[in-house]
């Protein structure tokens, strides 16, 4: 088993999705549990002095006036987590639990929060056995960070609340604790407050939906080069000096990618052999590298965010080097929340492209020469017509997710906190946002697929014909008489969401961009 040792000086987006997503086991470096001791001593000297300190001798948010004495402070630690494991409806899934502990024992392994070294144990303990806070979809508003999520999280360190165990079954955190021989943490000064306060949600899902949005965006290249073919399209528009000239990035990796998986074609370039010649393709197809182009850029943007956020310590207040601890507004998940909107807009637009490429290829009138619906007998066969009301569905949700979360505040705290950043709000859409995605590019793959069969004295390019023989062999169907299509298009999700499109056509093509 991988094992991701933790320091203080940040994380990786491979570690957190290592941790997420395949159970690595968490180590604290020297260096952070140095680093975590030293801190404490700054807050246990804070916390012997009679001035009152926010976060350490205080109450919190719009109740931080109060002066709280040394006999009541276990108490006010306790009290924060209880109160603020206040979430409700659908549990959260296991995955983004994960990241959002994980990226919080980073933070506190920073040595800017001021934790114990033993509660930092308790939080790679907890991770390592496989325990998994019941964390709820609703309650945070993104600014104090992820409070009502990070409160169920720390409310299972402290053995109280529900969690799930290693073989899935939800019990009680204190049980689930006690049969791994982790004994609950008793929270002292700052270490409720510090367990709560941060982006980790957030950050952790924008982590996990670059990483499946970079594996779409080159199936995306894929599938849009094979409806090209399909429809007997013209690859000049991808030559590199067309985009050289415009250069952005993400749109010469798009049609870099597009250009290498034609290589070969004997579908490309007929134009002038039809009843109806052809000067230039439909933008949904000629345009094609320009809209996913620019979502790539988009997730280079969220990418540069998210790699400053993976080295941040977010909490407040912080204890900083020269052993103050200081109030900041660091919390806050603006920076975080816009590129998690920008990500959700970008993809609507490439599933809006792709379902005009599908609906291309379904229209007798405009698909050059392919049957209507690509279907075996039509009339008597509807063929693909429903699965592009399917792909339809999937794009309207897709703008409607694509409304800005963080464009919305709604003030809390008795006005305190009177400017939020719906930064959770944001990730959470975008989690719905991906999965979409992958469905509306698995049902363009499914049709582009079965159109370039359909051309049957024609030679597809050896990519393309890889990417076909790899799709049949994960057990979807070519073309025929109508079947039950709901399978066929679910395997085809599959295909395209566990990275096979992609693994299929690069032994090909070679590293795609």
């Amino acid at each position: 088993m991988q094992t991701v040792v933790v320091g203080t000086s940040g994380t990786t987006a491979d570690d957190v999705i290592a941790v997420a997503r395949h159970g690595a086991r968490v180590e604290l470096s020297g260096e952070a549990l140095a680093a975590l001791a030293e801190a404490r001593s700054i807050v246990d000297a804070l916390a012997a002095k009679p001035e009152p300190v926010y976060g350490v001798s205080t109450g919190f948010g719009a109740l931080a006036t109060r002066h709280i004495s040394p006999e009541l402070r276990a108490q006010l630690q306790r009290n924060i987590v209880r109160s603020h494991a206040a979430g409700m409806g659908p549990r959260v899934e296991r995955e983004v639990v994960r990241a959002l502990m994980f990226l919080r024992l980073k933070t506190v392994c920073s040595g800017r929060t001021g934790v114990r070294p033993e509660v930092a144990q308790t939080m790679a303990d907890v991770l390592n056995a496989g325990i998994t806070p019941v964390v709820h979809e609703y309650g945070s508003l993104g600014c104090s960070g992820d409070l009502a999520p990070l409160s169920h999280c720390a409310l299972a360190l402290m053995g109280e609340g529900d969690a799930e165990g290693p073989d899935g079954t939800v019990r009680p955190a204190g049980e689930l604790l006690a049969e791994h021989g982790i004994a609950p943490v008793e929270l002292r000064e700052k270490e409720g407050l510090a367990l709560l306060n941060g982006t980790d949600g957030m950050l952790g899902m924008l982590v996990m939906a670059l990483a499946d949005l970079d594996r779409l965006y080159k199936s995306a290249d894929i599938t849009a080069a094979l409806t090209l073919e399909a429809l007997l399209g013209t690859e000049k528009v991808l030559a590199p000096e067309l985009h050289t000239i415009r250069p952005h990035p993400g749109q010469g990796a798009s049609a870099a990618n597009m250009l290498a998986v034609l290589k070969g074609s004997g579908l490309t370039g007929h134009f002038q052999e039809e009843a109806a010649p052809r000067v230039q393709d439909a933008y949904s197809v000629r345009c094609a590298p320009q809209v996913a182009g620019a979502g790539r850029d988009t997730m280079a943007h969220a990418r540069l965010v998210a790699e400053r956020e993976l080295a941040s310590a977010v909490d407040n207040p912080v204890v900083l080097p020269d052993g103050r601890v200081e109030s900041n507004g660091n919390f806050h998940g603006a920076p975080v929340a816009y590129v998690l909107d920008f990500l959700a807009i970008a993809a609507a637009d490439l599933g809006s492209i792709s379902e005009r490429r599908t609906d291309r290829l379904l229209d007798k009138n405009r698909s050059h020469g392919l049957p209507p619906f690509l279907a075996d007998d039509a009339g008597v066969d509807s063929g693909l017509m429903i699965a592009q009301y399917t792909q339809a569905a999937l794009v309207s949700e897709m703008k409607r997710l694509a409304v800005p979360a963080s464009a919305d505040s709604i003030p809390s705290s008795a006005m305190q906190e009177d400017h939020v950043s719906m930064g959770w709000s944001a990730a959470r859409k975008l989690r719905t946002a991906v999965g979409n995605l992958g469905r509306i590019i698995a049902v363009e793959l499914y049709a582009a697929t079965r159109a370039i069969e359909l051309r049957r004295h024609l030679t597809p390019a050896p990519a393309s014909q890889a990417a076909i023989e790899a799709l049949r062999a994960a057990g979807v169907q070519g073309p025929g008489p109508d079947r039950f299509l709901a399978p066929d298009l679910d395997a085809a999700d599959t295909f395209v969401r566990d990275g096979l499109l992609v693994a299929a056509v690069e032994p090909v093509t070679g590293p795609l961009a």
